[in-house]
Formats: C-alpha cells, sequence, structure tokens
C-alpha cells in the first residue's frame, strides 16, 4: 500500500471513528407524528410572563448580603409572601441554547446540536412559544430567532438589539437589560392606540417572553462576585417590578397573570459556563401570580446541600425541578397543548388549583409523553425485522391501555391522588422505554466499532513489523489468495443485505462494513503473523512479556493522565530521571541536567489550577519581557557565526518576530487597563492583534531553514500570538515547553550514539532542507517505542498542561479579548482552538526534528504513535457514556473526541510532511514549516 493511499485510509477510518460516536451515544432523541395534547378544564391564567435572566446564579439571587439584605428585595418579597421558589437543575452543556430549549420546548438537546450552531434549528421542535395564541418576546438576537423560526403560523413576534450590543468591554452589560424593560413598556403603552394589537394582548394563551442578557455578560466580562454582577442583578429586580405593576395595571388587576422568573444556566466563580460545576447547573426559580401556590411554611426540609442554612430560607418550603419541568408547568397555567418533544414532568405542588385540576394535567402529561414512546416504538419495529425485535417489557401495549384506563377511572371515581400517583409511574416508565428505543442499536453499533478498531490497530501493528523492522524474514504475499477475497466479499455481502431488509439508515452500512475490509487486510498478512510468532518463541520470553507490559503501563497512565492531571507530574519526574536510569548522563552532564531541571519546571504546571480561574497579567507582560530576553542572547550568539550566513536576511525576520513580542506584550497591557477602566477595547490594539495573528503565520517560512533557526524562528511567532490569549500564568506554558524541546532533541543525539545506532549529527549546521537527501533510512530499534510514547506523552502535556476538560467546554472569553470583545460564539471558540493547538505545533515541529536528524522515515515513527493513540481511544470508546452525571458524560464524549481528533491532527501534519518532501529543494524556505 502506497503512502498516500495508507495516509488516506486511516483519515477516513478515524474520520468513522470519530463521527461514529455521535451516532451511537448522541443521535437526536426527537420524533414527530404526535397528536397535541392539552387539559381540558379552564386554565387558572389567561397569560404568562417569562422572565429569563441569562447567567444567573442561583446563590447570587437567594444568599443574603453581607449587611443582610437581600440582592433582589422585590423577588425576595415575592417568595416570602405571594408565590414558590425552588431550584431548576440544568443539565450539560450549560450554555444559553439548550437551557432555553429546555425551559420552552421542555426536551434537553443531544450534543449534536452544538456542531449545528447556537442560533439556528438544528432540528425542528414544539415549544410552549408554538402552542400559545400569540408570544411576543425581547431580547438578544442568539436566542429569540430560533423560536419564532420553529413556530407553526405567524404568532411568535421577537424584538432584538443589534449583536454588536453584546460587548464584554462595554461600559456597562445592564444597559442591554435596560433595553428590554424599556421596550416592553413602551409596547404596551402603543397598544393603547392600536386596536389589533390591544385586542391582540387581551386574548387568552398570551405569552410574554424578557430575555435578560445583561447579568451572562457581566458575569463574563467581571466575575459573578463582581460588583457589576450584582448591581445587574439589583437592575433586574428593579425591572421585573416595574413590569409585573405595570402589566397588573394594563389588565386592571384582574388576577389572571402567572409569573416565572428563571435561568438557563449559572456561571463559575472565574466567569465561565458550559461544564457541570453547581454554580453552573443550579438556577433559580420563582413563580408567582394566577394559578400558583402561595409560600408554604414549614419547620424543616430534607436536602443534602446545605444552601438552605446558607440563605436563610429553612422555614419557607423549597420546591426543586428539572430544567424541563418548566415547560409543562407553563402549559398547564395557560392551558395551551404541551410541547410535543417534552420530557419534562409537571411540578404539581406550584400549582394553587383543584384536586381534579392536578389530576387532569398529570394525565395530560402522562399521555403526551406515552405517546412519544409509542412512535418510537413503531418506528423501531418497522426498521427491525420481526424475529428480531425485542420489545420494552415494562411497557407493551396492553400495560399502557391498562394504566391510562386505571387512571382514568381514578379520576371518574375523585380518587386524584391515586390517579396522579398512577401517571407519575406512567411517565417514569415511558422515559425508560424512550431511552430503551433510542439506544436500541447501541450494543451492535459499537460492537462493529470496536472490531474495526482492533483491526485496523493490529494492521498498523503488521506494518510495523514488515516494512520498518527485522523481526521477519522477506516473506512473499503476492499470491493473493482469491477464496479468501470471495470468503470476505461473501460475508460484506451478507451483511449488507441483512441492513438492507430492515431499511437501516446508511451510516450503519459504513459501520457494519468497515471490519470487513480492515479484517481482510490483517489476514492477508497471516504469513507475517505466523513468522513473528515463530520469531518470538526463539527470544527470551520473559523480555518479551516485560517489555509488553510497560508498554502497557505506559499506555494506561496517558489514559489516567485525562482524569487526574498530576498523573502527568509523576510522568514528567519520571522522565527527568531518565539520562539516569539510561546512564546518558555520563555522556552528556550539561545536556541532562537542563532536561532534568526543564522536567521539573514542566512539572509543576498540571498541580497548577486550570487556566482562567485568576488572571494574572503582571506574570503575561513579564513572560513576554522574558521571551524577548532570550531572543536577544540568541541574536547575539547568531550575530558571532555570521559567516554561516549567505545574507542578513534571516536577521531581519529575526528581528521583525522580536517586534512582534514587544508588541504583543504592550497589547497585552493596555488592553488590560483599558477594559479596567470600561473604555472597551482600543482600536490600534486590535489591529495589531489580528496583524500578529497573520504573520506568526508567515514568518517562520521566511527564516533559515537551519534546524535550531528555523525551530526557534517557529516559537517566536508562535509565541507573540499565545501572548495575547493569555490572561495568567500559562502564558509560561510554551516557553517552557519549547525549552524542554530543544533539549529533547539534544537528548536524542546522545541516545542514537549511545545505542550505537548512528553517527551523531552537528545540529548546529543540520539543515532541514537538505534532511531528506538521506537515502538511507535505519530500521526501528525497541528505543523507538520510547521515542513514540514520549512524543504522545508531550501532546497530551501540551493539552492537559495548563487545562483540562471541563476548562476547554466552559466558555471563557477573557483570553480573546486583545482580538474581541462583542460576543461571537465561533470566532471566540476559534481563537480558543488556536490557543490549544499552538503547544501541539511546537511539540510536533521539535518530533520532527527528532525524526530527520534520528535517520528514520517519518513514517515508521508516525505509524508508533498512530498504534499508542488508537489504543487509548479504544479505550475511551468503551468508556463514554451517556447516563450519569452531565458533568461525567461531557467529559467522556471530550475525552473520545480529543484523543481521535489528535490522532487525525498527528496524521494530517505526517501527511502534509510526506507531501512536501519532493518539493522541499524547490521551496528551501518555507518547506519545512508546513510539514510540521
Amino acid at each position: 500500500m502506497g503512502i498516500s493511499v495508507f495516509i488516506l485510509a486511516g483519515l477516513l477510518v478515524h474520520c468513522v471513528f470519530l463521527v461514529s460516536i455521535f451516532d451511537i451515544y448522541f443521535s437526536s432523541p426527537l420524533v414527530h407524528g404526535m397528536t397535541p395534547q392539552q387539559t381540558p378544564l379552564p386554565p387558572p391564567a389567561k397569560r404568562l410572563v417569562l422572565f429569563v435572566a441569562d447567567g444567573l446564579r442561583a446563590d447570587s439571587l437567594y444568599e443574603l448580603n453581607s449587611n443582610s439584605t437581600p440582592p433582589a428585595p422585590y423577588l425576595r418579597s415575592i417568595l416570602e409572601n405571594n408565590g414558590s421558589w425552588g431550584i431548576s437543575h440544568t443539565r450539560v452543556p450549560t450554555e444559553s441554547r439548550p437551557g432555553h430549549v429546555a425551559l420552552i420546548a421542555g426536551f434537553y438537546e443531544d450534543v449534536s446540536a452544538v456542531a449545528k450552531g447556537w442560533k439556528e434549528n438544528p432540528v425542528e421542535f414544539d415549544s410552549v412559544f408554538n402552542e400559545s395564541k400569540y408570544t411576543w418576546s425581547w431580547g438578544s438576537p442568539d436566542i429569540l430567532p430560533m423560536f419564532a423560526k420553529g413556530a407553526s403560523g405567524d404568532h411568535v413576534y421577537t424584538f432584538c438589539y443589534t449583536a454588536e450590543s453584546e460587548d464584554f468591554g462595554a461600559q456597562d452589560a445592564a444597559k442591554l437589560d435596560m433595553w428590554v424593560f424599556d421596550h416592553v413598556k413602551s409596547f404596551f403603552n402603543s397598544s393603547r392606540s392600536n386596536q389589533t394589537l390591544f385586542s391582540a394582548l387581551n386574548e387568552e394563551k398570551v405569552i410574554l417572553f424578557l430575555h435578560l442578557l445583561g447579568i451572562d455578560t457581566n458575569g463574563h466580562a467581571h466575575r459573578p462576585n463582581s460588583r457589576e454582577y450584582k448591581e445587574n442583578i439589583k437592575k433586574v429586580d428593579e425591572g421585573v417590578k416595574e413590569i409585573a405593576s405595570m402589566i397588573d395595571n394594563f389588565y386592571g388587576n384582574d388576577g389572571k397573570t402567572a409569573f416565572i422568573l428563571t435561568s438557563d444556566h449559572g456561571m463559575t466563580d472565574w466567569g465561565t459556563h458550559g461544564a457541570g460545576h453547581p454554580s453552573e447547573t443550579l438556577t433559580p426559580l420563582i413563580v408567582w401570580g394566577a394559578g400558583v401556590n402561595y409560600p408554604q411554611r414549614v419547620t424543616s426540609q430534607k436536602f443534602e446541600d446545605n444552601l438552605l442554612k446558607e440563605w436563610k430560607l429553612e422555614n419557607l418550603k423549597r420546591l426543586d425541578v428539572n430544567q424541563a419541568d418548566v415547560a409543562p408547568l407553563m402549559a398547564s397555567l395557560i392551558g395551551v397543548p404541551f410541547p410535543l418533544n417534552s420530557v419534562g414532568t409537571l411540578p404539581l405542588e406550584y400549582l394553587n388549583s383543584s384536586a381534579h385540576f392536578k389530576a387532569e394535567s398529570m394525565f395530560t402529561n402522562a399521555v403526551q409523553i406515552v405517546e412519544q414512546f409509542k412512535v418510537k416504538m413503531s418506528q423501531k419495529r418497522e426498521t427491525t425485522l420481526s424475529f428480531l425485535f425485542t420489545p420494552f417489557k415494562p411497557l407493551s401495549d396492553s400495560e399502557q391501555i391498562n394504566y391510562l384506563k386505571k387512571a382514568r377511572l381514578y379520576i371518574q371515581q375523585q380518587k386524584y391522588d391515586e390517579a396522579i400517583s398512577l401517571c407519575k409511574t406512567l411517565i417514569n416508565l415511558a422515559l425508560e422505554g424512550l431511552s430503551y428505543y433510542h439506544t436500541y442499536d447501541r450494543l451492535f453499533l459499537g460492537l462493529s466499532i470496536a472490531m474495526s478498531f482492533m483491526g485496523w490497530t493490529t494492521y498498523v501493528i503488521l506494518v510495523i513489523i514488515k516494512t520498518h523492522t527485522n523481526l521477519t524474514k522477506a516473506v512473499q504475499t503476492n499470491k493473493e489468495s482469491t477464496v479468501l477475497f470471495y470468503g470476505f466479499a461473501f460475508v460484506g455481502m451478507i451483511i449488507a443485505f441483512f441492513l438492507l431488509i430492515q431499511t437501516s439508515p446508511w451510516t450503519y452500512y459504513i459501520y457494519c462494513l468497515l471490519p470487513v475490509p480492515v479484517w481482510y487486510a490483517v489476514v492477508k498478512e497471516l504469513p507475517v503473523i505466523q513468522d513473528l510468532a515463530t520469531n518470538l518463541l526463539s527470544h527470551n520470553m520473559v523480555q518479551s512479556v516485560g517489555f509488553i507490559f510497560i508498554c502497557i503501563l505506559g499506555i494506561e497512565i496517558l489514559v489516567f493522565s485525562f482524569f487526574y492531571r498530576s498523573t502527568l507530574t509523576v510522568g514528567l519526574l519520571v522522565f527527568a530521571g531518565w539520562p539516569v536510569i539510561t546512564q546518558l548522563w555520563a555522556q552528556a552532564k550539561t545536556s541532562a541536567s537542563v532536561w532534568t531541571l526543564l522536567c521539573v519546571l514542566l512539572a509543576i504546571f498540571p498541580l497548577m489550577p486550570v487556566v482562567g480561574r485568576e488572571p494574572n497579567i503582571p506574570l503575561v507582560i513579564a513572560t513576554g519581557l522574558l521571551t524577548l530576553l532570550i531572543s536577544c542572547f540568541s541574536l547575539a550568539s547568531l550575530c558571532k557565526n555570521k559567516n554561516k550566513y549567505r545574507n542578513n536576511e534571516d536577521l531581519k525576520v529575526y528581528f521583525y518576530q522580536m517586534l512582534s513580542i514587544a508588541l504583543s506584550t504592550y497589547v497585552v497591557s493596555s488592553t488590560h487597563d483599558s477594559l479596567k477602566n470600561k473604555q472597551g477595547l482600543p482600536l490600534l490594539n486590535q489591529i495589531i492583534s489580528w496583524m500578529t495573528l497573520v504573520s506568526s503565520s508567515v514568518l517562520p517560512l521566511l527564516s533559515s531553514t537551519f534546524l535550531i533557526q528555523r525551530l526557534f524562528s517557529i516559537l517566536l511567532s508562535l509565541m507573540s500570538t499565545y501572548l495575547l490569549l493569555s490572561t495568567g500564568y500559562e502564558a509560561l506554558f510554551p516557553l517552557v515547553l519549547s525549552g524542554l524541546m530543544f533539549v529533547w532533541i539534544n537528548m536524542e543525539q546522545e541516545a542514537l550514539q549511545h545505542y550505537g545506532l548512528s553517527l551523531k549529527p552537528k545540529l548546529a549546521v543540520f539543515n532541514f532542507t537538505y534532511a531528506t537527501d538521506i537515502t538511507q533510512f535505519r530500521q526501528l530499534h525497541l528505543d523507538d517505542v520510547r521515542r513514540s510514547f514520549f512524543f504522545v506523552f508531550f501532546i497530551v502535556t501540551a493539552f492537559f498542561g495548563t487545562g483540562n476538560i471541563a476548562s476547554v467546554n466552559s466558555f471563557d472569553p477573557a483570553s480573546v479579548y486583545c482580538f474581541l470583545t462583542v460576543f461571537s460564539p465561533f470566532m471566540m471558540g476559534s481563537l480558543l482552538l488556536l490557543k490549544v493547538v499552538i503547544p501541539f505545533v511546537l511539540v510536533s515541529c521539535a518530533f520532527e526534528a527528532i525524526q530527520v536528524t534520528t535517520q528514520l522515515s517519518s513514517k515508521s515513527l508516525l505509524l508508533l504513535v498512530l498504534v499508542i493513540s488508537d489504543i487509548m481511544a479504544l479505550h475511551f470508546f468503551f468508556l463514554v457514556k451517556d447516563y450519569g452525571s452531565w458533568l461525567d458524560i461531557g467529559t467522556s464524549i471530550s475525552h473520545y473526541v480529543l484523543v481521535m481528533s489528535l490522532t487525525i491532527f498527528m496524521m494530517l501534519m505526517n501527511g502534509l510532511a510526506q507531501l512536501l518532501t519532493t518539493q522541499r529543494l524547490q521551496l528551501s524556505r518555507g518547506t519545512k514549516h508546513h510539514s510540521t
């Protein structure tokens, strides 16, 4: 198999592995074709006002200030005297879009919605707004349009401010909320002179939705414990008081308005959200007005947390709900059909209505969820052969009828409590059944992917052994067995036929047929396997087993480091002792000492708190100055060796890069000061930042192709961009990491000499351009497995050195303030991704240098790296879960996606290097950077 074919096949296989996780675990749970269900009795309210204070934490609203005054006096008086309160528990990802979908449509979006954008409707869904007679909404252009777009008919109206208003660097984000309150007031005032609007407002089943983004924006910009965040809560409190009073007056205090105040998600102390920390998942819920229970006084309440005491609310009954339960509550209050895809359970304790109304509402809720279960079951039954179909036994067709008949009978006999209890049981069973059918094919698809995984890894190991080692004799495998080929082709046809008669989706064909060609390629290499087995048996068995044990241990340590960052510290400290263990110490004392020192320094980073929690701008500025100092020393040493240069072009490039570092340091400092004084992002700083970002990818291509100079040029360019994206200690990370990389290149030279594998080339005069002129690549040695392991370990360290999965999932916009402060999720996400990739690039460049200086074909080392990362990926494939705490779910999928992306990323890097090797002589200036 040619190298380009192999890389292409590898990329395709890994793309299938990566995408499969979303099909197997995270496909959309939505089904269509249900009948709308609504409570047959008249509702308690004619209209509902929904306030969503974006990014408001439960404790920020409920906890008293240090002087024992409430942060929101009006809302505090409501929950003490007029309404019911509790905590709404959100799910991961704690972002605005999924939070609003859960509140208004009653279901939790699947992870695939993330990839399709927060603002658009990736899947059409029903919502309480859609079921209402009219909905008027005011707020952010990121949230409102998706509910209007999904609505049938023209009855959901939106009023949004401009996207540019959502500026984290603005003077005060509370003006976003003031905009909403002012526009609602003027809307009601204008209705008095507009008869059509006036009569529409006086209809039944009307919803008014006020989306208040100021608190979230201030939380991101200033942190939730800041004066700005707390003052914004007070302004929202005053605004809610004015709006509630104005609406009551407008309708002549008819007592037919229900009010709900809640939040889509909370926020961490350091101003991010997205993961599953309690500060992100606990949001307030206060309900008052028509049809809502008054405060219930109690003497004691049982909750595992200690929050009631902290909030001084021990004597008022706390009614907790899941976020999706708010949708059925709204539907029940104004008497609209429950949203078709809602999985929420109506929280009856919030309702102040007759037992009959509660029982009927609960019955409607049960029927609406059972409808979804029936559609899901019939879909699965249609696409499965009848003799293979296994129904969900606890809720067979007859059981459903029994439950519903029994519940209806209880309501007729006025046994309302029994009816409610039965409906709750039915809802739980229907939700279990929905989950059962949603995950029906999971085992079968999971096994197919696992088979492909194992086949691919086995094949790569065989390729390594066959073409890059001396472990097997030259085995002739040219005579392809036709029997073998037709055998596998027949198996493939049987699988395809089986899927065809079940009308399976096209993706199933890919997942189930992939193991066939992969294992065919493995079985074709049977003579190599036999030869290898003979060879291994003739060796010392203890040595072979010991080597395999060490390999497995190394991979387990890498897997462990994904869960506990401190594992990396242990690994780096072991690395620090590597020269001593292998006697390299005696051979190169200086290099070994510096290696040990830098390993210890790098080992400190995984022990530090996750980036973004404590901004430290002076440290970023100090790092910039330190980088300048190092480059001055380097420049001085280069000037001494002038005879090696054909011209002074290289020195000019060097000078530009130093200027770029100086400018980045200045921009970080002045942007921070400007934002601190609430003067926004200066335009000049923004221009410099973007120009630095663009130039950092071009400047290294203009530098000398001598190994050390080219690598140092790459470091300076990437460092100037990294400084602009840094907020604290992480600015030092690429500097220490690349220092270690330079020493690693040196140490590998010493190791080569130590094992007598080749002569040591002089690194100072080693030129990347002529590296591929070495026609005689050597074969792999056992020590190369260690080299590959080092590379994978450093790649993992590059990712987890300054953060963890939660810190990447959580959105901390502070890192991108030098580039933009107006909210733009994809632009900000791309810049944060670039920040993550920069340390990867540094490690990849060093590894490329090691490949060429140790006279190894880059293919052979890449294959070893591929095997290590694929075995890790297989671990994480089995560790992916879609149950348990939402933080666990988010983390498990992130781990798998990260390892798979890493593998694809490394293959792309290497593939590019392979394609560019032939053109190196012509493109002597720019080639190498492309290939690393």
